[in-house]
């Protein structure tokens, strides 16, 4: 008998085995998803395996803190990441448990967007354990490599306002 992969891990959604020991563990979990056009991060706790939504974010609202509408043409740039990360970590700091990072089945390579959300995570006071030399160089952080630039520093004030 020819065993099938269920559905959703034959469309690269979703991996079984990584979900059930992240519900082992019974933290809340900050979820980061890349689509094609945004970056997605939410705060998520799971009760009996029920998921529930306490917060999220869409690189989207990096337009309220004034990213340019024209840079780039994307919201889903290091710079991005990095700053929706200060985003997540800032709203997350009143909360007593230390939540865990859920990437999915995102594939993290070191200098990536994933390592510049940590970075952000990381810069806004949440505790996480990480190597040194996996985050992105300043430069690329701040946007420098980008052909139109970002005001960096204006929109982090105002993030962490």
């Amino acid at each position: 008998m020819i065993k099938v992969n269920r559905r959703r891990r034959r469309e690269a959604k979703t991996d079984f085995a990584k979900r059930i020991n992240l519900l082992k563990g019974e933290s809340p979990r900050i979820l980061f998803r890349k689509t094609n056009r945004y970056l997605i991060a939410q705060y998520i706790k799971s009760i009996d395996a029920q998921d529930s939504v306490e917060f999220g974010f869409n690189s989207k609202v990096l337009l309220k803190y004034g990213w340019p509408e024209k840079a780039s043409g994307s919201l889903k740039t290091v710079t991005a990441s990095y700053l929706l990360g200060i985003l997540v970590g800032k709203k997350i700091t009143d909360k007593k448990k230390l939540p865990i990072l859920d990437l999915g089945m995102i594939r993290t390579v070191h200098k990536s967007r994933v390592y510049a959300f940590i970075k952000g995570l990381v810069d806004s006071g949440i505790k996480i354990k990480y190597k040194e030399g996996i985050f992105p160089d300043e430069s690329r952080i701040k946007g420098e490599h980008l052909k139109n630039k970002i005001p960096f520093e204006e929109i982090k004030s105002k993030i962490i306002k």
